[in-house]
């Protein structure tokens, strides 16, 4: 009786284990990839919106601090294990690298008159340059197949936004700008694989968005002011940044990233002008070219190639 009841106890604990993260069977860890994607896509077109009622720093600004104000109530009440020591010191340092590196150089550019599918088409070459300097800087190694996929992702979003025809950018500094997002989001995932640890996602939030108010706030009270001309699109997109940009996708992005290769993860990177593309036709009316659709599939092929064989933990 003893041994049946340890067995049955021992088999219960590893159906527990087993079931955790899953619902009736399905691992929802799976949705993962989808739902960052879905979310990350609708980020440049929110900025665009948000940039209609305040200057680039002070809708950055803004953005972090309503993240803190979200964040702080839940740290009080769930009293999460804050990070501490070289922990909290790598936190801090990705978050100036892409909350106030990367995100301040894509909305500045998208502010200084880059099209979003202009900035969506340099952006696309990071999962490119994650698998040519992952080797090195994180020992991984990124095969055939992966490569294979990169380039086939990269030529599938390529087609689907020249086929927009809305490659625009007014000036040099603009594009400069949208160059430095890509040197900061790449040196964002790859710090993240080599230094990122799991932490709580209300912790490791918070910290971030401390980070990035106390450095965007400042900047933003000394460049383009911090009024806040509020309507209903400009709270709409504020809305979007902080719940779907901020809180949701980089969380995903980084626990990927963690779990998984950091170039087979940067390659969902691919679906974000594709899927862009959708959200507009659907939501905007906005018509497709037959060469967008080829793309899209191109893309997706390219992503199947060399996207995360494994769920995040």
């Amino acid at each position: 009786m003893q041994r049946t009841r340890a067995g049955g106890n021992g088999s219960g604990g590893r159906r527990r284990a087993k079931g955790g993260g899953t619902w009736r069977g399905f691992d929802v860890f799976r949705l993962a990839p989808l739902a960052f994607v879905c979310l990350w896509s609708g980020g440049f077109t929110a900025i665009k919106f948000g940039l209609g009622g305040a200057g680039p720093f002070g809708l950055l600004g803004l953005r972090y601090a309503v993240c803190v104000a979200i964040l702080a109530p839940l740290a009080l009440a769930l009293r999460p294990r804050l990070p501490r020591g070289a922990a909290l010191a790598h936190l801090a340092a990705n978050a100036l690298i892409v909350q106030v590196g990367y995100f301040a150089l894509m909305t500045v550019s998208l502010g200084l008159g880059v099209s979003a599918a202009a900035a969506a088409l340099i952006v696309a070459l990071q999962p490119v340059l994650v698998g040519l300097l992952a080797p090195s800087l994180v020992g991984e190694r990124v095969g055939g197949r992966v490569w294979l996929g990169l380039v086939l992702g990269l030529a599938g979003a390529a087609v689907v936004i020249a086929s927009r025809g809305a490659l625009e950018a007014r000036g040099p500094w603009g594009l400069l700008a949208a160059l430095g997002a890509l040197a900061t989001m790449t040196a964002g995932v790859l710090y993240e694989k080599r230094f990122g640890r799991p932490h709580h996602p209300v912790a490791a939030n918070l910290v971030q968005y401390l980070v990035g108010a106390a450095a965007t706030l400042p900047l933003a009270a000394l460049t383009d002011g911090l009024a806040i001309a509020w309507s209903v699109p400009f709270a709409l997109a504020l809305a979007y940044l902080v719940l779907g940009n901020s809180l949701l996708s980089m969380s995903l992005l980084f626990a990927m990233v963690r779990r998984g290769e950091a170039a087979r993860v940067s390659a969902l990177f691919f679906l974000v002008p594709p899927v862009a593309a959708l959200i507009a036709w659907a939501l905007l009316g906005e018509a497709l070219a037959p060469i967008a659709w080829a793309g899209m599939a191109l893309a997706a092929a390219g992503v199947a190639l060399a996207a995360p064989r494994r769920p995040p933990a």
